[in-house]
């Protein structure tokens, strides 16, 4: 998910390396941290593979920064990556926040609508962090007290999660149906 938020918060401009640690910090610092030793050589791959581009700029008053910016092939492989995501990407909740946060980037709505249709699909699936003779524990079966309070806030979550992909998907649909070039123009 590092590569991936590297490459949206370029997509939308050059950055200097510390800007870039604050702004992915920002979107998932809170969970999962982000060291100079993982962002720096993430970097260095995405560079080296063509993907970034790394320039180096005369400080204001201090030593010369890198500024950082996205190349043609690193905007093609950010949307490639956003086109099919992972199921990682899918079915983990902070790695489905980065995507969501870069999703806006995919110009046609018929394949942003695509990818909320995958979390759907996993969302609509039982599941529980709990199991019992192999099907989900629910809330109302769960006689610990602190597992209930997992389970009542995952349900709400959830509950939640499901009315917005269910509002973002009518949203996206509408508008893949006005792109759809056998759709007669109507005023």
């Amino acid at each position: 998910m590092l590569e991936l938020s590297i490459l949206g918060f370029l997509y939308e401009k050059p950055l200097h390396g510390y800007e870039l640690k604050e702004r992915i910090h920002g979107l998932s610092g809170h969970v999962r941290p982000v060291s100079d030793g993982a962002l720096y050589p993430a970097i260095t791959r995405l560079v080296k593979n063509g993907l970034v581009d790394s320039r180096t700029e005369p400080g204001a008053s201090a030593a010369p920064r890198r500024t950082l910016s996205l190349t043609p092939e690193g905007r093609r492989e950010l949307l490639a990556r956003l086109r099919a995501p992972k199921d990682a990407e899918i079915t983990d909740g902070q790695r489905f926040f980065t995507l969501l946060a870069f999703l806006r980037h995919l110009p046609d709505a018929a394949d942003q609508a695509a990818v909320l249709r995958r979390r759907q699909a996993f969302l609509d699936a039982p599941a529980s962090f709990f199991y019992e003779g192999g099907a989900p524990v629910t809330v109302e079966r769960e006689p610990d007290l602190f597992r209930q309070g997992m389970l009542r806030i995952a349900r709400a979550t959830g509950t939640e999660e499901k009315a917005w992909l269910k509002e973002a998907l009518t949203e996206l649909d509408r508008r893949a149906s006005f792109a759809r070039p056998d759709r007669p123009d109507t005023p």
